[in-house]
């Protein structure tokens, strides 16, 4: 060595930092996983308080001045009705009795249809809406992503799929304030979720892609052509047979 300083390298002091700042981070990203593994798992037995959506929403209000009442009240599985179950399933997620989280094929033709450009496809699964509405932010990073992969995992590994389907009922935002499908169903039709019609069901799947912009109480040609769609599409399904799947 002659003694001349060498930019590349790091002094003892320098690496002592590096390996203290990785060790951090291990313990942060293990306590991380384990957290969210627990919380997944008393969710399947608790229903959750809200969502992460829910809690946006209220942030996004104050910014803007603009007061939201959020409305939101838990019906167990038995009381939702058949029809609605069906009904979402068949506007959103077809092959949610078979997919483990991800539907592969449908996530391939999303990726073909944007890299041509114009509007975006979205392909996600019951299972992701769920983990990205009660535990994430909107967005669309690579972060975000990553963290929507892991609680689909979780969830597909700890909840039995009425399960999903019953935490996506509950939490799904059905206009400015909504979320569930009881403040649904009051706020669009006046009455509970249990006394949905298979049409004001079908109409409530129908304003999915975009609820705080349509209507099911006042549908759009578009939104009641989807809405005959899915029944159409309900039907094909089985029905309420379908069900017995989950």
């Amino acid at each position: 060595m002659d003694g001349r300083y060498n930019g590349s390298q790091i002094s003892p002091g320098q690496a002592s930092m590096f390996s203290t700042i990785r060790r951090r981070l291990f313990k942060l990203l293990l306590w991380f996983a384990a957290a969210s593994v627990v919380l997944v798992i008393l969710f399947r037995w608790v229903p959750p308080p809200g969502s992460m959506l829910m809690v946006e929403r209220k942030i996004e209000s104050w910014f803007s001045g603009e007061p939201i009442d959020l409305k939101r009240d838990w019906v167990p599985w038995e009381k939702l009705p058949t029809d609605l179950k069906v009904a979402v399933i068949a506007a959103e997620d077809q092959k949610f009795a078979e997919h483990w989280g991800f539907d592969v094929p449908a996530i391939r033709k999303a990726l073909t249809h944007n890299e041509r450009g114009g509007s975006i496809r979205g392909a996600s699964t019951l299972s992701q809406q769920v983990a990205k509405n009660l535990f994430l932010w909107s967005g669309r990073n690579w972060l975000r992503k990553g963290l929507e992969v892991w609680f689909t995992g979780l969830i597909e590994l700890f909840w039995p799929k009425q399960r999903i389907l019953e935490v996506y009922l509950n939490s799904v935002e059905w206009g400015n304030g909504v979320f569930g499908a009881e403040a649904a169903a009051q706020r669009h039709f006046g009455v509970p979720a249990a006394r949905l019609s298979r049409q004001q069901a079908a109409l409530l799947a129908a304003v999915l892609p975009n609820p705080r912009k349509w209507s099911p109480a006042r549908p759009t040609s578009y939104v009641a052509n989807r809405a005959a769609w899915i029944r159409r599409q309900m039907n094909q399904l089985g029905g309420g047979e379908y069900l017995q799947k989950l």
